[in-house]
């Protein structure tokens, strides 16, 4: 009992630290960037299917955008949210869902998934040839994750299965700099192209603590402490800001004898390195930056470097300490994604608390959970739940309809795809879940799963496994 009274007193106090300080701590870092609206080099080939429009009626619905409507209706027609309310007129070309007792959100979102490159169940020879990671040295900032991705990671179904509309699969944190993320929807296709969302902005993975220097460090290699984390990442981006600065140079030079801006941009880049390349994306605003760390003087010593290269932390990752620094995070518009758990798993999360995503949303701040692990995005509803409990052991209110946000408009916004996605909204992207019951319960699941207005999942049909989960006849028969 001692020891339950010590662990709530500890909560209560990091608490009042979070609520006294909320506000009283200025901006650090620049203004978040508008993506960058660029050609991608390697376009999206998704397309949604034809489908015709749904009627629920009703349903206890969560919005994403922090209500909740009892016995409401939903529709959705050509993709897209069309109507949200009570007694909505009934379509004649509507197929009509009766949602009596069921509940209704926005599509889940991940925001932090190794799909395709780490698969479960995992064995000595998956570790050894886990593409995850690009690990000849630790700035890998000109490689794209998408080109590693297997789409026919059953992972992929899984999370689809328990809701999940939308994934970020990020590069590992071995690295300082990763490399480029990509957003996907969890469909079963061939190519990674035919997944990849749509005009999704870039996002740029970047790590600091114990993994980069507990990778390179027992190599040999540098870096081997976080001070030499620190000085490559300066480096580096010391580098690329003087590429930047080079090119604008040369650009305004030849603005001032005429020139098109645009067409010559492309052709000053100072050197053919796709490493440096990328950097000056992330020095120009051009990418939205997410960033593994764990304790809070790492994440405070980020925000610095940050304001220092004039580029914008989006989300930090893990972030077991975000607690203690709340307020910063705050004034500086950073999110974090994090688990409901896991404190104490690694010496970097030995300080983490139940109730860490709880306080950080008290203080104003910007909260999601994600899985890192593919096991976990089978569970992001409990995964909320359970930090959710937390806060209100804590006596903080969380109430369904706001604690949706935190898996759905939340991510979205962490992704630049607020506009889109993670709101049940009219003109939004019909990314829908039917649940059985209250998502947050663990007797509830996903009974349909809609993306883009059509039937990606549904529970009253058999199941179809992938073919890594059908295996081979000859090995099944053999003893």
């Amino acid at each position: 009992m001692a020891r339950a009274e010590r662990w709530m007193r500890r909560a209560r106090n990091a608490l009042c630290l979070c609520l006294l300080t909320a506000g009283t701590v200025a901006a650090t870092q620049p203004a978040p960037p508008q993506p960058d609206a660029e050609k991608d080099a390697y376009p999206s080939t998704y397309a949604a299917p034809r489908s015709k429009p749904v009627l629920f009626t009703d349903a206890t619905i969560l919005d994403g955008a922090g209500k909740r409507l009892d016995h409401a209706d939903l529709l959705i027609r050509n993709g897209k949210v069309a109507a949200i309310g009570h007694q909505l007129d009934h379509p004649a070309d509507a197929e009509t869902v009766d949602a009596h007792g069921r509940w209704i959100t926005p599509g889940l979102i991940d925001v932090h998934s190794h799909f395709g490159t780490f698969a479960l169940p995992q064995t000595s020879a998956d570790a050894d040839s886990s593409d995850v990671t690009e690990l000849s040295s630790p700035n890998a900032a000109g490689t794209r994750i998408e080109h590693a991705v297997d789409p026919s990671d059953p992972a992929f179904r899984h999370a689809l299965a328990a809701g999940v509309t939308t994934l970020q699969i990020l590069p590992g944190s071995s690295v300082i700099f990763g490399g480029r993320s990509v957003v996907v929807k969890p469909i079963p296709v061939a190519t990674i192209a035919a997944m990849k969302f749509p005009d999704a902005p870039s996002g740029m993975k970047m790590a600091c603590g114990g993994n980069p220097k507990g990778h390179f460090g027992p190599l040999g290699r540098a870096p081997n402490s976080r001070q030499g984390e620190f000085e490559i990442m300066r480096e580096a981006l010391l580098e690329a800001r003087q590429h930047v600065e080079k090119r604008q140079a040369k650009i305004e030079q030849h603005r001032e004898r005429g020139g098109h801006e645009e067409a010559v941009r492309g052709g000053f880049r100072d050197r053919d390195d796709p490493d440096d390349e990328a950097l000056m994306d992330l020095v120009e605003g051009k990418l939205i930056v997410h960033v593994h760390c764990y304790r809070s003087d790492d994440m405070a010593r980020m925000i610095d470097l940050a304001r220092e290269f004039g580029f914008h932390i989006g989300t930090f990752h893990h972030a077991s300490e975000a607690y203690k620094i709340a307020p910063l995070l705050v004034a500086n518009g950073v999110c974090i994604a994090t688990w409901p758990d896991w404190w104490g798993f690694k010496g970097e999360a030995e300080d983490g608390i139940r109730e860490n995503a709880a306080f950080v949303d008290a203080a104003g701040g910007c909260v999601m959970m994600h899985s890192d692990i593919p096991v976990l995005s089978e569970h992001l509803n409990i995964e909320a739940a359970k930090a959710a409990a937390a806060g209100r052991r804590a006596g903080l209110s969380l109430p369904p309809e706001h604690v949706i946000a935190w898996l759905t408009a939340n991510p979205a916004k962490a992704l630049g795809l607020d506009d889109r996605i993670g709101r049940l909204v009219p003109g939004y992207n019909a990314d829908v879940v039917l649940w059985s019951g209250d998502p947050f319960s663990v007797y509830s699941f996903a009974d349909r799963v809609y993306i883009d207005g059509a039937l990606r999942f549904d529970r009253a049909l058999p199941p179809r496994p992938s073919d890594f989960e059908l295996g081979r006849s000859i090995m099944r028969g053999a003893r």
